[in-house]
C-alpha cells in the first residue's frame, strides 16, 4: 500500500534543514532553471499544458491554459505582467501549502521563477496569510538566499532574464483567498471580490495582466520542467493528471500530509493513515475542505480526482480530508463551520452577508433542540437563496455542508428536536444512536 504514495513535493521534507538552500540544491534544486532558460517561454507554457497540471487551489482549472489567457505582448503598452501566488491558506481543515512552505520554501521559489519566465513577468508576489508569521519569516529568509545565490534579481544564471520576488503578509481575512480580493489586499485596500470582467489576465494587479495560481500549483512546475510532461501525466487519471498533497485530519491514527496520485480513494488513504481510531467507525468526511459537500462511508471508494468527486456530488477542492467518526454530532460540526463563514463574510453582497447570519440563527436553534421540523426546509430554502446569488464563492461554500448534511443526516437533525438538545451531549437525559 505504501507504493501508492508518490513523494515529489514532499520528498525532501524529512531531510536535515530541508528549508535551507544548501539542502535544496544538493537534491537538484534550481537545476530546472537552466533547462527552462534554454527554451523559449512559450515552450514552458506548452509543457505545462501538455502535462495536464490543473490548479491545486480548489477549482482545478488547467494551469497552462490560465497562463495562455494573458494578452499578447504589445510594444506600445507599458503595462508589466505579474505573477501572484495565492498562499492565503485559511479554510478550516486545509493544511497543505503551509507545511510545504515551511519544509521546502525553495521548491515554491523555483516554481515562481519558472512560471514567471514562462509568462514573461519580471515581478512576482507570494501572498501569505499574515497569522502564520513563522511561514512568512521562513519564506523571506529563503528569498534572501535565492537572491544571494543568483537565482533572483538581474540576469539570472546569465540568461538575461530578471525577476523581483516579494513575500507579502496578508491582513488575516479568509475572503482574501478569493483571487480578486487578494489583489485588492495586495494593493493596500480592503479585501473584497472584484466584479468580472475584466478578468485578472487582462486587468489584475495594478490594472495589469496578472496570473494568480495556488502555491502548490506553482511548486509543481519545477518537477514538470525537470522530468518532462509525459512523466507528470503518467500519474493520476486521464483528466486529472499528476500528484497532489492530501491532508488527512481528524479521527485517523496518523493524521498528516499524504502525497499521492489524483484518483486515489479515501479507503486507501485511511489505510495509509492507520485506520479510524480504535472503537469507532467513519461517519462523515469532507473531500475538499469545509466548503465542499459532505460525504459518508458510502463514498469511501470514490476516486479522489476532479471528475470522480464531482460525479459523486461534491468537489475535490483543496484535498482537505477531514475525517469524523461516530462520536461527532454532525449538526454541531456544521454549525461551527457556518459560524466561520458568517464571521469571514466580507459583507459586500446581501445574500452572503445576511444569509450566513440567518443560517447560524436557525442552526443554533436546531442544535439546542429549540426549533421545529419545518426549520430544515427553512434552512434549505435559505441555502437556495444564497447558492449562485452571492458575489463570490464564499456564500456557495457556506451552503454546501448544510445541504449535504441534511441529505445524509436528516434523522440526526430531528433527533435534536426530540431530545431537546444534542443527543451526543453526555448530559442528555436519553441515549441516542444513529439508525
Amino acid at each position: 500500500m505504501t507504493d501508492t504514495l508518490t513523494p515529489v513535493l514532499t520528498a525532501n521534507w524529512a531531510d536535515e534543514e530541508a528549508w535551507k538552500i544548501q539542502a535544496y540544491t544538493a537534491q537538484g534544486g534550481y537545476a530546472a532553471l537552466d533547462t527552462a532558460f534554454a527554451s523559449a517561454p512559450e515552450d514552458i507554457v506548452a509543457m505545462v499544458k501538455e502535462a495536464g497540471l490543473r490548479g491545486r487551489g480548489g477549482a482545478g482549472f488547467p494551469t497552462g491554459m490560465k497562463w495562455g489567457f494573458l494578452p499578447p505582448d504589445d510594444p506600445e503598452s507599458p503595462k508589466p505582467r505579474y505573477l501572484v501566488v495565492n498562499a492565503d491558506e485559511s479554510e478550516p481543515g486545509t493544511c497543505k501549502d503551509i507545511p510545504l512552505m515551511m519544509a521546502s520554501p525553495h521548491t515554491l521559489i523555483e516554481g515562481v521563477i519558472l512560471s514567471s519566465y514562462a509568462i514573461r513577468a519580471e515581478h512576482a508576489f507570494i501572498y501569505v496569510r499574515g497569522e502564520v508569521l513563522h511561514v512568512v519569516r521562513r519564506l523571506r529568509a529563503a528569498v534572501r538566499e535565492a537572491y544571494a545565490a543568483g537565482h533572483l534579481g538581474e540576469d539570472i544564471h546569465g540568461s538575461g532574464y530578471r525577476l523581483e520576488l516579494v513575500v507579502h503578509a496578508g491582513a488575516g481575512a479568509y475572503i482574501c483567498g478569493e483571487e480578486t480580493a487578494l489583489l485588492d489586499s495586495l494593493e493596500g485596500r480592503r479585501g473584497q471580490p472584484r466584479l468580472r470582467p475584466p478578468f485578472p489576465a487582462v486587468a489584475g494587479l495594478y490594472a495589469s495582466p496578472t496570473v494568480i495560481n495556488n502555491a502548490e500549483s506553482i511548486a509543481s512546475v519545477p518537477s514538470i520542467v525537470r522530468h518532462g510532461a509525459s512523466w507528470f501525466s503518467s500519474m493520476g487519471t486521464e483528466k486529472s493528471a499528476g500528484f497532489g498533497i492530501f491532508s488527512l485530519s481528524g479521527h485517523v491514527r496518523r493524521p498528516g500530509q499524504y502525497e499521492a496520485p489524483l484518483g486515489i480513494t479515501l479507503r486507501q488513504l485511511i489505510d495509509l493513515a492507520g485506520g479510524i481510531r480504535e472503537g469507532h467507525q467513519l461517519k462523515f468526511w469532507t473531500p475538499g475542505g469545509s466548503s465542499t459537500p459532505l460525504f459518508t462511508g458510502e463514498q469511501l471508494d470514490v476516486p479522489l480526482d476532479f471528475e470522480g468527486v464531482a460525479a459523486a456530488g461534491s468537489m475535490l477542492g483543496t484535498r482537505a480530508l477531514q475525517i469524523f467518526d461516530d462520536s461527532v454530532c454532525v449538526v454541531r460540526a456544521v454549525l461551527r463551520w457556518t459560524e466561520f463563514y458568517k464571521h469571514e463574510s466580507c459583507g459586500k453582497c446581501t445574500p452572503c452577508r445576511e444569509g450566513t447570519w440567518w443560517l447560524v440563527q436557525v442552526l443554533e436553534r436546531l442544535e439546542k433542540g429549540q426549533g421545529s421540523p419545518d426549520d430544515l426546509d427553512l434552512l434549505l430554502d435559505q441555502c437556495d437563496n444564497i447558492l449562485g446569488r452571492s458575489f463570490c464563492a464564499l456564500g456557495d461554500g457556506a451552503t454546501s455542508p448544510i445541504t449535504s448534511s441534511i441529505r445524509y443526516f436528516r434523522e440526526e437533525y430531528l433527533a435534536h428536536l426530540e431530545h431537546g438538545g444534542c443527543p451526543f451531549d453526555p448530559a442528555a437525559s436519553t441515549a441516542w444512536s444513529q439508525p
